[in-house]
């Protein structure tokens, strides 16, 4: 199970996200504090950070500054009520891939969520297209035809997905569906190894 982090000094706040988060398959941690998040930050490894901009003490601003510092590259949402455009500006500087505006709704933390999900999946294309290259290489070819058919779903216009598909079913020795994939791949111009 995934482990998502809270932070905010606002009790309320908390228990909302804590009980929608684990409604979505998250184990929630929460932090009152920057001071408490950092610490928590040093021993967990979580897979979503909702950051309150405005907390006494360390700024929400300052612990996602201190969070890439440490090397640490977990998405992260920053929460605020008081938006401006230079909060805006340098949390998107620092990595942050959403903001979810004060007060919201357990629909709007559902929809952060799911744009979150389709953003992460996009950026790994390339990172399943490399794994699925070495495994066809190792000849393991099931397993490489599983993660293409998973990045295909993800990213149904690549060409070079449906090239290496094409290799796959050339290795398996259908040649049939060979020819169609590697013939999808020439609609999106893919280029062959």
């Amino acid at each position: 199970m995934e482990k998502a982090l809270v932070v905010d000094d606002t009790k309320n706040i908390r228990n909302l996200l804590t009980t929608c988060l684990e409604l979505e398959g998250y184990n929630v941690i929460t932090a009152k504090d920057g001071d408490e998040a950092i610490d928590i930050l040093r021993n967990e490894k979580l897979g979503i950070i909702f950051l309150d901009i405005k907390m006494p003490g360390i700024s929400g601003t300052e612990v996602l500054r201190k969070i890439r510092n440490m090397e640490i590259e977990t998405p992260v949402i920053i929460m605020t009520a008081f938006a401006t455009v230079k909060n805006a500006v340098d949390c998107t500087k620092m990595g942050a891939v959403a903001y979810l505006q004060k007060p919201f709704t357990a629909d709007k933390i559902r929809n952060v969520l799911k744009e979150l999900q389709c953003y992460t999946e996009e950026s790994h294309i390339q990172d399943y297209i490399s794994s699925s290259k070495y495994l066809i290489e190792a000849g393991n070819i099931n397993e490489a035809l599983r993660i293409l058919k998973k990045a295909l779903s993800i990213e149904s216009t690549n060409g070079e997905i449906y090239y290496l598909i094409g290799d796959v079913y050339e290795k398996l020795g259908n040649l049939m569906e060979s020819d169609r994939f590697h013939q999808v791949a020439k609609i999106f111009k893919a280029k062959g190894n």
